[in-house]
């Protein structure tokens, strides 16, 4: 089909972007000459609106089933797709399947087919399973971060899925990675293929080496993240148990900071992310979990509190700054007690930092946590407008708002929490009595 300027332009400005980018009308240009579609770039690209864009163009009203599938390797990464989607606007329902989300509730929400499917392999095979599925009008298959999906083991669901895909028309396969070849089963000839990772510019970030030792290495990095003033940080660990105990540690001195790690909940991991995006705090210490998938373009500073385990794995770890043009700072703790992996490079210019540094001050912003969400009927307007008549509140004083399932989450102005909390418990939103609290 031709892609007309009004759709584009529309689209543009529902996600607020002022043009295309070169990976984008790449993309739309291939699209509309080939069926099969290699995607390789770069992290921060907007590489997710240019996959979503032709496949948004290539959806029909008229059709009732689903119509379009895309497969994520994690439950982050299909939830910012599913994001940035909502965010265009197109009157096409979407839904997201994964694991740790309820089944009953996205079994209820199958009962009425989404035009777009999100969903990791895992979590789609078992909706196929249990009969909730129909794929026989899917014609467009996404998979997104392909190397990942392959990486973490998922071949053999993927494969289950394909074959069900008895009217697949378009396939397209992002990477970060150049791949070899591809599994059979996709029936992946003769892509058209956009290559950006050679011409991507490099990220503007300042590489640091920061001397530590075994015995000084808690105290070093506390003060550390105080010289960053409360900018937007990621500390990155190698295992579960090291954030844990880092978090407890800055916890215990003063420093507030969130912990994001495959071994919370869900609902715990979504909560910390919430935070850290409407800028209660300041810091998450993280696993490598959090080194794809989060998009969160404003992040400062990348701490590497333990060695990366790869050299891909250093780089997705850089890739959470300097996004959308802007300049970042990456810190490598040098111990001297330790060998440095081969594949670091250890940066020449040494951190320097004061001994006037102090904890930063808290954040403006506080998280409230609201008993009802998406499946109670309850919107972003309409908590804009709960907070406004029944607290008193000024759109400046309230911040991003958060609307799950069955629960939101609201950032407001820290200084007027105490008595906006007492003008609204025991109001009423659209009818209902929600629970209303600082979120924990």
């Amino acid at each position: 089909m031709n892609y007309n300027k009004e759709q584009i332009s529309s689209t543009l400005q529902n996600i607020g972007f002022k043009e295309l980018n070169q990976l984008q009308k790449d993309a739309l240009f291939q699209a509309e000459n080939s069926n099969n579609l290699l995607l390789l770039s770069q992290t921060g690209s907007g590489k997710t609106f240019a996959f979503l864009l032709p496949l948004y163009f290539n959806l029909k009203a008229e059709t009732s089933g689903i119509q379009a599938l895309i497969l994520a390797p994690s439950r982050e990464l299909a939830m910012q797709i599913e994001n940035v989607f909502k965010s265009m606007k197109t009157n096409f329902k979407v839904l997201t399947c994964y694991g740790g989300h309820s089944m009953r509730v996205e079994t209820n929400s199958l009962t009425e087919s989404p035009a777009v499917l999100i969903g990791t392999p895992g979590r789609i095979c078992d909706h196929i399973t249990r009969g909730n599925l129909n794929l026989s009008e899917i014609e467009q298959l996404v998979i997104d971060e392909y190397d990942k999906c392959l990486e973490f083991g998922f071949e053999d669901q993927m494969k289950f899925i394909h074959q069900d895909l008895i009217s697949l028309k378009r396939t397209t396969l992002v990477s970060a990675t150049e791949l070899a070849d591809f599994p059979s089963f996709l029936d992946f000839n003769a892509p058209a293929i956009i290559n950006q990772l050679d011409t991507a510019l490099e990220p503007a970030i300042t590489f640091w080496k920061f001397p530590v030792s075994t015995k000084n290495k808690y105290d070093k990095i506390f003060d550390l993240l105080c010289s960053f003033g409360g900018e937007l940080t990621i500390v990155f660990c190698n295992f579960r148990e090291a954030t844990e105990n880092l978090s407890e540690f800055l916890s215990e001195n003063g420093y507030e900071s969130q912990i994001y790690h495959g071994g919370l909940e869900q609902e715990e991991r979504e909560r910390a992310l919430i935070k850290f995006r409407n800028g209660t705090c300041h810091t998450l210490i993280c696993t490598d979990l959090g080194s794809r998938g989060l998009d969160i373009p404003e992040i400062q500073h990348v701490v590497h509190f333990q060695y990366p385990n790869s050299k891909e794995a250093f780089i997705h770890r850089n890739g959470r700054t300097a996004r959308m043009k802007a300049n970042g700072s990456s810190y490598l703790l040098i111990n001297s007690d330790e060998e440095t992996p081969e594949y670091i490079e250890i940066p020449e210019i040494e951190h320097l930092i004061s001994d006037q540094n102090s904890i930063p001050k808290e954040s403006e912003w506080t998280t409230l946590y609201f008993s009802g969400g998406k499946k109670d009927k309850i919107s972003k307007i309409d908590i804009v407008g709960f907070l406004g008549q029944k607290g008193g509140l000024k759109k400046e004083a309230i911040g991003l708002i958060t609307i799950m399932d069955f629960s939101s989450f609201v950032a407001v102005k820290r200084k007027n929490v105490r008595t906006l909390l007492n003008a609204i418990t025991k109001e009423k939103i659209k009818g209902k009595k929600l629970k209303i609290a600082i979120a924990k």
